[in-house]
Order: structure tokens, then sequence, then C-alpha cells
């Protein structure tokens, strides 16, 4: 008996990539708006990605089985 397909959690896909390790690698929050008490810092650390704790991986790989 062939296996039903799994749904993606189309806004977990958005969010999340997988990087070439398997890790997922998201962005960071608090960059969308009410920037100007934000320090410049502060500003530029948040532009760069960072990679899912470890803790909630595999919940994460639950919402995304095909990613």
């Amino acid at each position: 008996m062939a296996k039903i397909k799994l749904k993606t959690k189309r806004a977990a896909a958005k969010r999340f990539k997988k990087t070439g390790t398997g890790k997922l690698k998201r962005m960071r929050a608090n960059k969308s708006h009410i920037l100007n008490k934000k320090t410049t810092k502060r500003k530029r650390r948040l532009r760069k990605g960072v990679m899912t704790d470890k803790s909630n991986e595999a919940n994460m790989k639950k919402l995304l089985p095909y990613l």
C-alpha cells in the first residue's frame, strides 16, 4: 500500500531554507519597523541569517517534510 503524501506547512517553507549540510537557516526578527531607536550595529546584525536552534530542528523537519 502506498504512503500518503505529507503537506508542507507553507508558512514555515517561506521562513526557512536548508543549507548544504542539512541545517535550517532563518532570518532574525525585529528588523521591520521602529528602526530609529535600534543601533546601527544591532540592525547590521539583524540583517544576517542564523541557524535554527538544535532544540527546534526536529519540530521544523516535521513541518517541512520535503525540504
